[in-house]
């Protein structure tokens, strides 16, 4: 069933309908939490699950309902992400130890790493666009920015990947 038929019949009071709808797309906004934050955090969530009942009754195009979702999901990280840069640094753990990996292959620890390690625009667009494998004009819809800022963060993000994966012991 299309995502468009199940928020017309959520926006019914179907409890069904929402249970589909969130069996649906939860692995894809625990990933994308999961990304943003460095790790897995079931209260932001709950939070984007919240504003998705709340909202939902408002929401007056059916058919936009994953750039809405995902818009949902970035205001949420970004709050997350402001509260966590108001409290003072900590040191980070620089975990290069034991690395035992095949020749030109990154490990998804790694990898993952690197990709927490960039800046959150950056980190949010290469997500967006490569893990969620959504397109170029609703990643710019989600961010609130224009295609081309798109581009250019893609641009950004992949150079300062594959600079923190040469930081890390991987060879391009």
């Amino acid at each position: 069933m299309s995502d468009e038929l199940l928020v017309v019949r959520c926006q019914l009071g179907e409890r069904e309908a929402f249970t589909e709808l969130v069996r649906a797309w939860h692995p894809a906004v625990e990933r994308y939490v999961g990304q943003m934050l460095g790790g897995t955090d079931d209260d932001v969530v709950q939070e984007i699950w919240l504003a998705v009942v709340k909202g939902l009754p408002r929401l007056r195009q059916p058919d936009r309902f994953t750039p809405w979702l995902f818009t949902v999901a970035r205001r949420a990280v970004m709050n997350r992400l402001r509260a966590a840069y108001a409290r003072p640094d900590t040191e980070p753990i620089d975990d290069v130890a034991g690395h035992d990996e095949t020749e030109g292959v990154v490990d998804r620890e790694t990898l993952a790493g690197a990709v927490a390690a960039l800046p959150a625009r950056e980190r949010e667009v290469l997500l967006l666009f490569y893990l969620e494998d959504l397109p170029l004009e609703t990643c710019a819809q989600i961010c609130a920015v224009p295609v081309g800022t798109v581009k250019s963060r893609l641009n950004r993000a992949r150079g300062l990947l594959r600079l923190e994966l040469e930081r890390k012991g991987y060879e391009a």
